[in-house]
């Protein structure tokens, strides 16, 4: 599937900023379900500088500085994806065999996935989590298994609402009160899985605007989705890792689905936020947020004979 992606972030400032230093996680990867066709950042007013580098995760991060005033700024990210579609995971490994592959022991080799067990500032290791997991992981159940079960419970028992958190929320508050956002639902499920010993990181991106006919419209599109991954040591060619989506409890290898898009990965969304700085000036403010995911067909290379 060929998608198109445009992600308008506009700010207004009260009184007028004087300067400002932006760091963007908006350029979507390239990943074994999803290929970078094409890729703009445009930012307005014009910066005096704008880079790009990758992160410890291999995410792409642009960073530009604005040093003129300015009472507005818009950032707009283009995006062309090819995304395709996975076979299903098949695991069978019990879910403590993993929990003990990750438990510290001298002399044991490294694995770049052990990163992601330990507690991040949005999901940090706390009992709520432990026992909230504690259902879905009897004694041998394949970890498979026991996640897909995770997913499912946080799917039905947490309300969708999109007024009950904000980006700083405590994902113990969100399970506590059972009600939060995509964001929400993703570090609950990763601090959950963490709580058990797993691996398990963040997934930034996007879902098709338009689900195709005959399809029901996922919830959080026309925004940034968010997402769980776990990693699964025994996947065939080395596929490792796993998304769990329990906002609309779907899963799969690489993404849930061939209309989502993997804009970035971290320990949680403070890794990954789409765009954040520091300005001088603009003691108040307002943001507006458009997200568009639209299919496409892209037309075929022109034979050079």
């Amino acid at each position: 599937m060929d998608l198109a992606i445009v992600h308008e972030t506009l700010f207004s400032y009260t009184p007028p900023v004087t300067m400002a230093q932006h760091i963007a996680y908006l350029t979507p990867r390239d990943t074994a379900t999803q290929t970078l066709v094409s890729h703009t950042l445009h930012v307005q007013p014009q910066p005096a500088g704008l880079s790009e580098t990758r992160d410890v995760f291999g995410n792409v991060r642009s960073f530009f500085s604005l040093q003129a005033e300015h009472d507005a700024l818009a950032v707009v990210a283009t995006s062309v994806v090819s995304t395709h579609t996975s076979a299903a995971p098949q695991s069978a490994m019990p879910w403590e065999q993993v929990r003990d592959r990750f438990t510290y022991r001298a002399g044991r080799s490294y694995e770049a996935a052990a990163g992601f067990v330990f507690a991040s500032p949005l999901a940090p290791r706390h009992h709520d989590f432990a026992a909230y997991a504690q259902p879905s992981f009897g004694a041998g159940v394949p970890l498979l298994a026991a996640a897909r079960d995770l997913m499912t419970r946080i799917h039905n028992e947490l309300r969708y609402e999109t007024a009950s958190t904000d980006v700083n929320t405590p994902a113990q508050h969100a399970l506590a009160q059972r009600a939060g956002v995509c964001q929400d639902f993703a570090h609950i499920m990763i601090a959950c899985l963490r709580a058990m010993g797993l691996p398990a990181r963040y997934v930034s991106g996007y879902l098709l605007t338009q689900p195709p006919p005959g399809q029901p419209r996922l919830i959080g599109s026309d925004a940034s989705h968010a997402w769980a991954s776990l990693y699964l040591p025994d996947l065939p060619h080395g596929a490792g890792w796993c998304d769990f989506d329990p906002t609309n409890d779907r899963f799969g290898t690489g993404t849930p689905g061939e209309d989502y898009v993997t804009l970035a990965i971290g320990r949680d969304y403070s890794d990954v936020a789409p765009l954040r700085g520091v300005i001088q000036g603009g003691a108040s403010h307002t943001l507006e947020v458009r997200v568009t995911v639209e299919p496409i067909e892209l037309k075929p290379l022109e034979n050079p004979s």
